[in-house]
């Protein structure tokens, strides 16, 4: 007793109590009305498609220009962290990293359904027949736009703004303090703070949820396809305890030491089998297949960016791009926290282009090898779809394996990393959450965390059995809603850290350095001009030389800190010309100069301190 009660008093209430009411709430729901279940979400799914499908496709290319924008810009010089903190991790194991951030149960699901379906049932707005060879090039342009930038520019949007605050600012590690610039420190302490939590919980449970279920779906179809076992409800719910339980386990005894190693080991088992579908596939078509899936992307990328598809009605939007957006949205607190946390020290150039391009490159290889390698098989043997014609979301990876040595081996590695991707996923999401609910403590009690990756499991397993034949569906349909407020959220804080950037880049100056041209002295005086006139000063307050130079005694060199000033903060003398600084023009702090005492910033002082020495 006195565990919860310890555990309840460290919990931020207005955030924990509305987020666990609202998805027990709709998990209940969800029960009640289990007869209809199946044609409500189908219903729903449509709706949220028709409604809000073209907002999510804007929003998320919008994503994608901010994210390149703050990398481009002078915005990329900001460190996130200290001035002169360097990076805590190397460039290697800092890629690493995002390698694992990138890598999940999805890749493994839809790393051979995807670009076949693309194949063989193309979207209606692109024109192509389906089964040619027109409709491969596009499947993968499809299958990379999907995994591609767009993707990781949402996470970008959350990860950079939780570094930026964290790490530079001393906010602590919370979605609400992204929209601090925008609000002020006032409202997001109060309701609205409180709010942002809320729905970046939801969201997140539900997109863990999702990950969850396609987990489940793919492994109880590995092992029926085996022929070990007959999928069933009962196996569907048997499936979830026990990983569900593996991931409680993992919570409890507090085994993070455990669940980095097999974090670690599950990576090295999915580049094992990508390489041997590499190797024993047909490897130099891959590779070549690879260099012009990247060329495909880049070049179909401006067409695919704001396409909604208004005349078309095969409903090939909503089932993938606005379904990936939104799940995407539904992630990004889980994946941007992590990403956010190893990249301290980082400058936001280094942030922004290594987490849109390391991962994306990653992917392009993953879907080359499994997605170019089943379209070919089908192409030439015709043995990768069901009986009925269509692609088997869930088996078409085993479909795959089986034509190749060794087959049960690879299918049973296939199902292992599917569950170590289950366990790691759930431990991490519920950490994630109860961070969020915790006011963002990084140490939060066992027993909250219990309570989050049971939800998990249990929101999964309903959203499975309810969802009956449309259970894909169904998943799909928890992501898409539950994203919906959280994009205005990921709105807001574009806004929001754009204006905290302005004011960095107009008050942290750039650094010039003088020298004497030809070891001569400079005798002239620098001299710059606006619109309104000329004006001229030299280098006063530094210590002359004999010659009458302006610098530092021993020195054939001045360093010199400067600002830009903008026209508007100029004010030109009409007579004399003379020049001065307007003191009211000085840029305001929108986060009003104040920084926390977390942990966090603690840590990257003592990481500024150990550079110097």
């Amino acid at each position: 007793m006195s565990s919860i009660r310890s555990a309840w008093r460290g919990l931020t209430k207005p955030v924990f109590v509305p987020a666990a009411v609202i998805i027990v709430a709709m998990i209940l729901f969800s029960v009640v009305f289990a007869s209809t279940a199946e044609g409500a979400f189908e219903e729903l799914n449509a709706a949220i498609t028709d409604g809000v499908g073209w907002w999510y496709i804007l929003v998320a290319t919008l994503f994608v220009a901010f994210a390149i924008y703050c990398g481009a810009s002078r915005i990329g010089n900001i460190k996130l962290g200290r001035d002169d903190e360097s990076p805590e991790f190397g460039v290697l194991s800092w890629f690493a990293m995002l390698f694992s951030a990138g890598m999940g149960i999805g890749l493994v699901f839809y790393g051979v359904a995807e670009p076949l379906s693309h194949y063989i049932d193309p979207p209606e707005a692109g024109g192509v027949a389906g089964a040619t060879d027109a409709a491969a090039n596009q499947a993968m342009q499809l299958t990379l736009y999907h995994w591609g930038l767009h993707a990781w520019a949402i996470y970008v949007v959350v990860g950079l703004g939780l570094a930026y605050m964290t790490y530079r600012k001393g906010r602590p590690l919370s979605v609400r303090w992204l929209l601090e610039p925008l609000l002020g420190r006032q409202r997001i302490e109060g309701p609205i703070g409180h709010a942002i939590d809320v729905v970046a919980i939801v969201g997140t449970l539900f997109g863990v949820a999702t990950s969850l279920g396609f987990g489940v779906q793919q492994i109880s179809a590995g092992l029926d396809f085996l022929g070990w076992i007959e999928t069933t409800n009962w196996l569907v719910v048997a499936l979830i305890v026990f990983v569900t339980g593996l991931a409680t386990f993992s919570v409890v005894s507090g085994v993070s030491k455990g669940l980095k190693w097999l974090s670690n080991i599950n990576m090295g088992l999915a580049a094992m089998l990508a390489l041997f579908v590499l190797i024993a596939g047909p490897t130099l078509f891959l590779m070549q297949t690879w260099v012009q899936n990247l060329g495909g992307y880049i070049q179909a990328f401006p067409g695919l960016m704001l396409r909604t598809s208004p005349f078309a009605d095969d409903g090939w939007a909503g089932a993938w791009t606005i379904f990936y957006w939104g799940w995407w949205m539904s992630w990004a607190p889980f994946v941007g926290m992590f990403i956010a946390r190893i990249s301290r020290g980082r400058t936001i150039r280094e942030f922004v282009f290594g987490v849109l391009l390391a991962p994306t490159v990653i992917g392009s290889l993953w879907f080359t090898f499994f997605g170019d390698a089943a379209i070919l098989r089908q192409r030439e043997q015709g043995d990768m779809l069901l009986p009925d014609g269509t692609v088997g979301t869930d088996t078409s990876l085993f479909q795959l394996l089986d034509g190749f040595p060794l087959a049960t081996f690879t299918s049973v590695l296939a199902i292992l990393v599917v569950i170590f991707f289950f366990v790691t996923s759930s431990d991490s999401g519920s950490l994630v959450i109860d961070i969020l609910s915790s006011g963002g403590n990084l140490e939060t009690p066992k027993i909250t965390r219990v309570f989050w990756t049971v939800l998990e499991g249990v929101a999964a397993a309903v959203l499975l059995l309810i969802g009956g034949a449309g259970s894909l569906t169904a998943l799909q349909t928890a992501s898409i809603a539950t994203a919906v407020p959280f994009s205005i959220v990921l709105v807001l804080a574009c806004v929001s850290m754009l204006k905290a950037f302005r004011y960095d880049v107009a008050t942290t100056p750039r650094y010039i350095r003088v020298t004497q041209a030809g070891g001569e002295a400079v005798t002239q005086p620098v001299s710059t001009r606006n619109g309104s006139g000329g004006f001229s000063a030299t280098f006063a307050g530094l210590r002359p030389s004999r010659d009458g130079v302006a610098s530092p005694a021993g020195n054939d060199h001045v360093l010199l800190a400067v600002h830009d000033v903008p026209q508007s903060a100029v004010d030109v003398d009409a007579e004399t010309g003379e020049a001065q600084y307007v003191a009211d023009a000085e840029p305001t702090d929108p986060l009003g100069d104040e920084t926390f005492d977390t942990p966090e910033f603690e840590e990257s002082a003592q990481a500024q301190t150990l550079n110097k020495n």
